[in-house]
């Protein structure tokens, strides 16, 4: 059995005992991550803690295997989020979520305030905690492993001997990162106790205004009693009513039930289903005639409606009108589903791979277009590894740039984590224009992104484990956790009482942004769990991206300031 015991001995470096321990690592971090205290979890950071324990009893890596998976797993990781958050990126700026992503880049500048503020205070440079170790502690008090990535892959790339403050920054990271989690959750208990907020009230709010949402398409039944509007061809009706809707179907007082062409007149007794925005209903009402109740078949008789899957590539990035289905098949389009919303299906929309469109007519030309859009959910199940590495091909290019600062005595460089986040989010949003494929499945791009985060995090540790015990269990790492209790903890507040104070903002909606402002998942599950519906996952999804960006982005910019 010395075979056996070789393979598993701390000393050994050959790629099977390498392997051996990344999956030892993983598999056992991933599983005591699941644990709950007080019903809270650490998920799969609990990775580093187990690639701490066995780096303290001596096991290690060979230094360029470690480099390159920790880097290589860091971009997998940051580029699986980039993509996941891209198509929501610059519509997260519109409306309410504005003010959310001002009140999140605040709590980013009270973090690096406060975090400045105790470097400065426990002695500057002269001190016994390094600007570099107190941007771990901040990386931990935030959870945001990125951040940390980030400013560790800085560092080195100015100077590739700075290894061991390159672990000094995972020690403070490690300290800070447990209470960071309980951190954001106290936070939100407290202000439910100061503003004695009502769970059940708060919860009526937010359904009574996702009842008034004018975001939606409204599907309305209207009866023609206008007389001035009898005989008015689809055409002249779209000239005079200027908004953006489709008339799916008209029920004639026959029976007959007809998709409506350019050329088709409305007439008196006509009953018309009309797809349009919720803010404009009233203006068919007005127009054309009353609104009735009425239960249309959607599978049976002449005319039904179907889903249909974008999985055609060559209609990527593709103008709705272009394909003038009308013309070309009879048949309407009413709305297009992307990633679980209903949009209007205006002219002007491209359409992207996934997106699924609802189309009205009669069957056998719906089987045909059907056909031509590709409907097959075993190509959206697939892959695609071309935009995937294109993508990361550009944003090591990005990430490599010189960017000169005033002040800096080095050039900065959005790094391997920057470049790669800002070309993914790009192409998230953008890529459809080019006729890239953007869509991938959730489960590939959560696969994508956990074996990313699960390596980078188990060769943090291992490296971070040899001198992890003397340096953290000591006053010096007592007070690392105090220090990123206050960084947590402290701007939340602020930012809360903010909120809710002056803006007035839904309980559920501030504690869903506090989660997606530290980019904490097990602060969002415990959110969830309070409000039992989606506003703190609508809130999370609209900070996300900018925050997201922004952390990954100022770890940056702070360890090259401090830069000598």
């Amino acid at each position: 059995m010395d075979w056996f015991f070789d393979l598993l001995s701390p000393g050994n470096m050959s790629l099977a005992s390498t392997v051996l321990l990344y999956s030892f690592v993983i598999f056992a971090g991933i599983f005591l991550g699941k644990i709950k205290i007080f019903g809270v979890s650490l998920g799969v950071t609990f990775v580093l803690f187990v690639g701490i324990l066995l780096g303290h009893f001596g096991y290690a890596v060979e230094s360029n295997t470690l480099h390159f998976l920790r880097e290589f797993g860091l971009i997998l990781f940051i580029f699986s989020i980039g993509m996941q958050v891209g198509p929501g990126f610059f519509s997260s700026f519109k409306e309410g979520g504005m003010r959310m992503n001002m009140l999140a880049m605040f709590a980013i500048l009270l973090n690096v305030a406060i975090m400045l503020s105790i470097y400065f205070l426990q002695g500057g440079a002269a001190g016994s905690t390094s600007i570099y170790d107190m941007i771990g502690v901040m990386c931990g008090a935030i959870t945001n492993t990125p951040a940390l990535g980030a400013a560790q892959q800085t560092i080195l790339q100015v100077n590739a001997d700075a290894y061991d403050i390159s672990q000094q920054m995972s020690m403070g990271y490690a300290a800070a990162y447990p209470l960071g989690v309980v951190g954001i959750i106290v936070t939100m208990i407290v202000l439910k106790a100061v503003f004695k907020i009502d769970i059940d009230k708060e919860i009526k709010e937010v359904e009574d205004e996702k009842k008034a949402s004018t975001q939606a398409p409204a599907i309305n039944t209207f009866k023609v009693t206008n007389e001035l509007v009898s005989g008015l061809s689809m055409v002249k009706l779209h000239t005079l009513i200027s908004c953006d809707y489709t008339c799916s179907r008209i029920l004639k007082p026959d029976g007959r039930v007809i998709v409506p062409t350019a050329n088709d007149t409305i007439e008196m007794g006509d009953l018309c289903l009309i797809v349009c925005g919720q803010q404009d209903v009233e203006i068919f009402s007005r127009f054309i005639g009353q609104k009735v109740d009425m239960d249309w078949p959607m599978d049976e008789g002449p005319v039904v409606s179907r889903r249909i899957v974008i999985t055609q590539s060559s209609y990527n990035g593709v103008k709705l009108g272009s394909l003038h289905l009308h013309d070309a098949y009879q048949l309407n389009v009413t709305r297009v589903n992307r990633a679980g919303m209903d949009l209007l299906a205006s002219p002007n929309l491209r359409l992207q791979i996934g997106d699924r469109v609802t189309v009205v007519g009669k069957l056998d030309h719906i089987d045909l277009l059907a056909r031509k859009l590709g409907n097959s959910m075993k190509r959206l199940n697939e892959p695609n590894l071309i935009t995937m590495f294109i993508g990361i091909f550009l944003g090591i290019i990005v990430g490599s740039l010189p960017i000169q600062f005033p002040g800096m005595s080095v050039p900065m460089k959005l790094g391997l984590a920057g470049g790669p986040l800002v070309i993914a989010i790009l192409i998230g949003a953008y890529g459809h224009k080019f006729h890239l494929v953007t869509y991938t499945n959730s489960a590939a791009n959560l696969l994508l992104r956990e074996i990313g985060i699960c390596l980078f995090l188990a060769s943090v540790g291992i490296a971070a484990g040899k001198n992890f015990a003397s340096t953290v269990f000591n006053l010096q790492g007592a007070l690392w956790v105090g220090y990123g209790f206050i960084i947590t903890v402290v701007p939340l507040i602020v930012v809360g009482c903010i909120a809710r104070g002056k803006y007035k903002m839904n309980y559920l909606s501030i504690i869903g942004m506090m989660s997606g402002n530290y980019t904490d998942p097990p602060a969002l599950a415990y959110a969830n769990k309070v409000a039992n519906n989606d506003a703190p996952a609508v809130a999370y999804s609209t900070v996300y991206p900018l925050t997201m960006f922004m952390r990954v982005i100022v770890a940056q910019v702070i360890v090259l300031c401090f830069l000598e």
